[in-house]
């Protein structure tokens, strides 16, 4: 009796069949994801951001020209009332399946993303993320800085220089002398300035010793002519 192998075809169909079906994540609608940005992050870039201040929010990789319809909710521990809806708004994708928001901005806090669009299974996608400004806000500057701008720095700008302290020693061991200091006086007998830039002298460069020994002999020399001739006379 022959046995027929048309029962054996049909079963091989079918495990090629199984074998060559697509996976069904693989089908139109939930292929996309979408991220949270920082707003200064580039839309290029596919990563997630829970911590932000100014964001957007980013899609990639969804059917092209889908319609999506998002909203964001208050989430716990910060919220008051969890599940409170405070932004929402729609998007329509471009040809690639991407799109982005403008920049959103939100209290601090702790916030939920719900993201719905045409064609999708199941639950929508969503992210959860913080909200914290405070972290960028401008530090002050530390107490004890001076005008110099740097702590520790008295008036003149110099480290450790106090009001009213004397400025500290060069180098060189004199202490330098402070920026308003007033110029030397000027002596009363010096002459005018020659054109060389030295002072002209205004008498005779002699030394004092030297004239006063020249007068004195030449009173002593006088003397004797006038003892001389007195004695002359008598004769």
């Amino acid at each position: 009796m022959r046995t027929s192998a048309f029962p054996g075809v049909l079963v091989a169909a079918a495990a090629c069949s199984l074998v060559l079906a697509p996976p069904a994540s693989a089908t139109g609608g939930d292929n996309g994801t979408v991220k949270i940005h920082d707003a200064s992050t580039g839309e290029e870039l596919r990563k997630n951001e829970p911590h932000v201040c100014t964001f957007y929010l980013d899609a990639f990789g969804f059917d092209g020209g889908q319609q999506v319809d998002w909203h964001i909710e208050a989430w716990a521990p910060s919220a008051g009332v969890k599940g409170e809806t405070v932004k929402s708004g729609s998007l329509a994708l471009d040809g690639s399946g991407h799109a982005r928001t403008g920049e959103l901005s939100l209290p601090d806090g702790h916030y939920k993303l719900f993201w719905n669009f045409d064609g999708e299974n199941g639950r929508a996608k969503h992210k959860v993320f913080w909200t914290d400004c405070e972290d960028e806000q401008p530090q002050e500057p530390e107490p004890g800085g001076g005008p110099g701008g740097k702590p520790g720095e008295g008036p003149g700008g110099k480290p450790g220089q106090k009001p009213g302290e004397e400025p500290a020693a060069e180098p060189g061991g004199r202490p330098s002398a402070p920026a308003d200091a007033a110029p030397a006086a000027t002596s009363p007998s010096a002459g005018p300035a020659s054109p060389d830039g030295d002072l002209a002298e205004t008498g005779s460069g002699a030394p004092v010793g030297i004239l006063a020994g020249v007068a004195a002999a030449l009173v002593a020399g006088g003397g004797y002519l006038v003892a001389r001739l007195g004695r002359a006379g008598k004769r």
